[in-house]
């Protein structure tokens, strides 16, 4: 097994990256590569349409009334014609989530530009007791940004400038349709960057981060969005516009609403607008990818890391072979260190490289003498990061290859991570393709993958409700409400 210092010297040569893979569609931005590869998945995963939410969910549509001619007349004057759209190929990928799990049946998609217009809309809708689906990217992967029956659509992709950057405190506010990958493009330039990191940033929105409570890579060094954003603007089902946009990190004032909207799904409201506090670019930014021999030798190496490397430790995911794999084998992806078990990749990020360098190699040089990480590699240019964070964050990508998808994004100890994989294996037997496990350490949060060759309802029957009982047995949580409980709210 090559020793760390040659794997090291190997990456910054060039020689570990899958020059072939990187070097494809390299005029695009990051995330917008990876977006036209989903594109090009989801046109061939489109050809076996997805089943109807409501009749794989066995739910009951709400008393709501049924759109006419009157109401498509108000909507149009409100907006103009081009911006309220009704012909199915429009509404296609509005109805159905790219993963092709969850499909409704909206006859109508709205795309506003401002607050006033969503207040508009939701004052008629409310009156007219029409039900609503608010949309931002539609990039969820477990079917909450779909309509379940023939809600109204009401999209953000039109909400989307940038309104003001404070550079003196960092404080930027945005509508919520900005894409988040735009907005940290817009902050680089400026010497900030988004405390926020998702795989689908070059098309998720930020009103739909804040609306779902959107965790990403970084959490384990800037905090959840309810420590980051300092203020929304959203719009209630009546059409009131509640104004909670505050500038400032300390608001002791009474209670604080801002709170309730974030993570509430659009139930509570419609997020129009979002003040968040922006982290100072760091100056120095290095990779670790490590190979792991056992489970165990995960839990004592992020344990080490939160302690040797401290202030400049900005992400650790893990990752087991199978997750891997599915990037490996079905999209040609070169891994840099060979077939482990386990995997991690943590990030360094601070402001004095010769500093952050020296606390990064002192903690490999331990965990690795001492037998806890087999193999690893750095990296520090930004095209060798982006191979390495391409096994991460394309592995929703790879699974797609597989077949169908079935996704639960879960919190769980951490200390019971393979063994949720294991026991799901154990639970499914023949009847999958892969199960797989990977995610965020710094948050206990693990996304649970297992995939067949087609949709399956006696999977299903195995999963749920197993997976549910396991994470409350373990007392955990889902990330996401079902369908069936969405209707609820609609």
């Amino acid at each position: 097994m090559p020793s760390f210092e040659y794997k090291l010297s190997v990456l910054k040569s060039g020689h570990c990256v899958n020059k072939e893979r990187i070097n494809l569609d390299m005029n695009l931005q990051p995330g917008l590569r990876l977006l036209s590869n989903i594109c090009r998945i989801r046109g061939f995963a489109s050809q076996v349409q997805a089943p109807l939410t409501s009749e794989r969910y066995k739910v009951t549509r709400g008393n709501f009334a049924a759109l006419n001619d009157k109401d498509l007349g108000y909507f149009e004057s409100l907006l103009g014609k081009t911006r309220v759209l009704t012909e199915e190929s429009d509404l296609e990928g509005h109805n159905t989530d790219w993963l092709h799990m969850v499909r409704g049946a909206s006859k109508l998609l709205l795309k506003p530009k401002t607050t006033e217009e969503v207040s508009a809309i939701l004052k008629y809708c409310n009156e007219r007791k029409l039900a609503v689906c608010p949309q931002g990217g539609n990039t969820g992967l477990v079917g909450g940004s779909v309509p379940v029956f023939d809600e109204i659509v009401v999209c953000t992709s039109l909400m989307n400038n940038i309104i003001s950057l404070d550079e003196w405190s960092g404080v930027m506010v945005c509508q919520a349709g900005c894409v988040l990958e735009a907005l940290n493009d817009y902050l680089m330039e400026r010497n900030f960057i988004m405390p926020l990191d998702l795989g689908a940033k070059g098309s998720c929105q930020i009103g739909g981060n804040v609306s779902t409570n959107a965790g990403g890579l970084r959490l384990l060094r800037y905090g959840s969005l309810h420590a980051t954003v300092l203020g929304v603007e959203a719009v209630i089902p009546n059409g009131t516009v509640m104004d909670c946009l505050s500038l400032m990190k300390k608001d002791n004032t009474g209670y604080d609403l801002k709170h309730l909207f974030i993570g509430s799904e659009g139930t509570l409201g419609f997020v129009t607008k979002v003040a968040i506090q922006c982290p100072v670019k760091p100056k120095s930014v290095k990779l670790a990818f490590l190979g792991m021999d056992n489970f165990q030798s995960v839990l004592e190496t992020f344990k080490r890391a939160k302690q040797d490397l401290g202030e400049i430790l900005s992400s650790c995911e893990y990752i087991d072979r199978a997750s891997i794999t599915s990037v490996t084998d079905n999209l040609n992806v070169k891994n840099p260190i060979g077939d482990f078990p386990f995997y991690m990749l943590i990030e360094a990020s601070g402001s004095n490289e010769t500093h952050d360098e020296e606390k990064l190699n002192t903690f490999l040089e331990k965990i690795m003498s001492n037998g806890t990480v087999t193999d690893g590699t750095v990296a520090s240019d930004s095209s060798q990061m982006l191979a390495i964070w391409a096994l991460r964050e394309r592995i929703a990508e790879g699974l797609l290859y597989d077949g169908y998808v079935y996704k639960y994004d879960i919190s769980v100890p951490l200390t019971t991570f393979d063994d949720f994989v294991q026991d799901v294996w154990k639970q499914v037997g023949d009847d999958v393709v892969r199960v797989c496990g990977y995610g965020h350490l710094g948050d206990s949060n693990i996304h649970l993958n297992i995939t067949s060759k087609t949709y399956d309802p006696k999977v299903t029957s195995k999963l749920e409700p197993f997976v549910y009982e396991w994470t409350s047995k373990k007392k955990g949580w889902r990330s996401r409400p079902s369908n069936a409980q969405l209707e609820e709210n609609v």
